[in-house]
């Protein structure tokens, strides 16, 4: 049996992106409350996998994910699955929206249903909630606190609740990104749509320190999505970096580069290459296909042949 952790409680898109995994096929589904508790459910060997947010297009990058995989025990990403944002305005069976006089919802979501609350709940009382699941379940108490929860529609579903308005967000090209997690293994053969995350910290803070990693990924064509900075927690203005990039450390490019990486950073830690949810290739400029790296190689091989 296949057991995978998920940043809970039941009803979170994490839990409606895993519906969606083939991964998840058959598998035993358990929600923690923290990204560090289903995380740290891989590295105990309590479960196989673990899937926690690692970015949304409107709020930025997930912290808490980026620090636990920077840090601690060394984790793997070995997939990943990105899901829209549609937030639903849930209720317990019977009420209408004529009832709703307060509701709860965790702040991010409310940010993002602003212009539909002014519209159709002017007068309602927004209360912050740790999560929007966790809003949703909390209307199964007796007596509720509040009549309304803003959640995702899977939590209707889990729930039992009634759907008083559908896809209530405000920007409908929100997503969420997911990354399933494993302990070291074996990297994931690459499909030619790859993506490949690493964590990368400086010997020290000198001028062109990031010129300096950025120029090892350039000159090799590998072309980021992706690069965070964050605070190692040592010292001020000390700093780590979170990049995702095109390619799979199978090929030649991106090896290359992640080996002149390990020579210019004090520490480089591989977070795994795996197939990109949306099953883009990179376009690859010419001089820097495998076969371009492999023809260099066999002419740098017979000029030293020469000697």
């Amino acid at each position: 049996m296949t057991w995978i952790a998920y940043l809970g409680p039941r009803g979170t898109f994490a839990e409606a992106a895993l519906r969606e995994m083939r991964e998840a096929e058959g598998a035993s589904l358990t929600p923690y409350p923290t990204v560090s508790a289903a995380l740290d459910a891989v590295r105990g060997g309590d479960v196989t996998y673990a899937l926690v947010p690692i970015e949304n297009s409107v709020e930025g990058s997930v912290t808490s994910t980026l620090d636990e995989l920077a840090s601690g025990e060394p984790l793997m990403i070995v997939g990943e699955q990105a899901i829209p944002v549609r937030f639903t305005l849930v209720a317990r069976p019977g009420t209408t929206l004529a009832d709703v006089r307060r509701l709860a919802t965790h702040p991010h979501a409310s940010a993002q249903c602003r212009d539909w609350l002014r519209k159709n709940l002017p007068a309602a009382i927004v209360i912050p909630a740790g999560s929007t699941a966790g809003a949703a379940a909390a209307l199964l108490e007796e007596p509720p606190a509040y009549e309304a929860a803003i959640a995702p529609r899977v939590a209707a579903e889990v729930y039992g609740l009634d759907i008083l308005a559908d896809d209530i967000g405000d920007n409908d090209e929100a997503w969420t990104r997911f990354v399933l997690v494993s302990l070291p293994g074996a990297v994931p053969p690459p499909t030619g749509a790859d993506k490949t995350t690493l964590t990368l910290y400086m010997r020290e803070d000198h001028p062109g320190a990031l010129l300096e990693i950025l120029t090892e990924l350039a000159v090799r064509g590998v072309n980021l999505t992706r690069i965070e900075s964050r605070p190692t927690r040592k010292a001020l203005g000390d700093y780590y970096f979170s990049v995702d990039c095109e390619g799979h450390v199978a090929d030649a490019r991106v090896g290359e580069a992640i080996a002149g990486l390990h020579r210019v950073c004090s520490t480089v830690r591989f977070l795994g290459s795996y197939a990109r949810h949306d099953g883009k290739a990179p376009l690859l400029r010419s001089g820097v296909t495998d076969a371009d790296f492999a023809d260099a190689q066999a002419w740098l091989t017979s000029l030293r042949g020469r000697e």
